[in-house]
This record gives structure tokens, sequence and C-alpha cells, in this order.
């Protein structure tokens, strides 16, 4: 079996529409159709790559599961994050790969800043 790429990632959030604007109006995501299904959720595109948001009553986003998003820019990403009032952690090097830094959706999923230092 051979593997091109990621077509997507399914995301369990406890408030679809709140979090829709989230991927979208901060972090840039753009809305795509969805078919009809018997929940609420959205489907976004990133790149090359879709997230699916399903919302999911009582949901507790899960400790250290996260996906990373590549900037080019870490700090630039970061700062505007900080503008819109959303907590991200400093920073940190894994040498000779990259540089990283964390923060969490509206539900409280965890991702990751990951500028490549390659």
């Amino acid at each position: 079996m051979k593997f091109s790429d990621v077509h997507h990632i399914s995301l369990n959030v406890s408030d679809a529409q709140r979090d829709t604007a989230f991927y979208t109006d901060i972090l840039g995501f753009k809305t795509i159709p969805r078919p009809e299904l018997p929940f609420k959720g959205a489907w976004l595109k990133m790149g090359q790559q879709q997230l699916h948001l399903l919302e999911i009553a009582d949901f507790k986003a899960p400790k250290g599961q996260h996906f990373a998003l590549t900037v080019s820019d870490i700090e630039q990403a970061r700062d505007l994050l900080i503008q819109h009032s959303i907590k991200v952690s400093e920073p940190q090097a894994i040498e000779g790969v990259c540089l990283q830094c964390f923060f969490s959706d509206p539900s409280g999923n965890l991702l990751e800043l990951n500028q490549p230092l390659q």
C-alpha cells in the first residue's frame, strides 16, 4: 500500500459554529461544501489537506494529542494569535529540526506551530 499524503484530519469539537469561526477567521482556513450528515460540523480546507470538525456533546479535548501547522515565520504567526487573545507557548527549538510552540482551539484541542529549520 502506498500513501501520497494526508487527505483530512477529523477533529472533535464542542461547538462547531464557534470552532469554524476560529479556524476560518483567525487561522485562515476556507470552508468547503459538506454533505448532509446527522451531526453538526464543518469541512475546512488547509493547504492541500482538509480539516473536518465534528460537534460532540460534552467533548473534552485529549491531553497531548495535536497536529502541527507549518509556518515560515513562527514569531509572526505567534504574534497574530496573541493579537486575538490566544495563549501561545514560547517557541522552543528541537535542535536541527524546528522551532515549535503550542496553543489550543476554543474546544481545547492542542495545535502546534512548526517552523522547520531546514
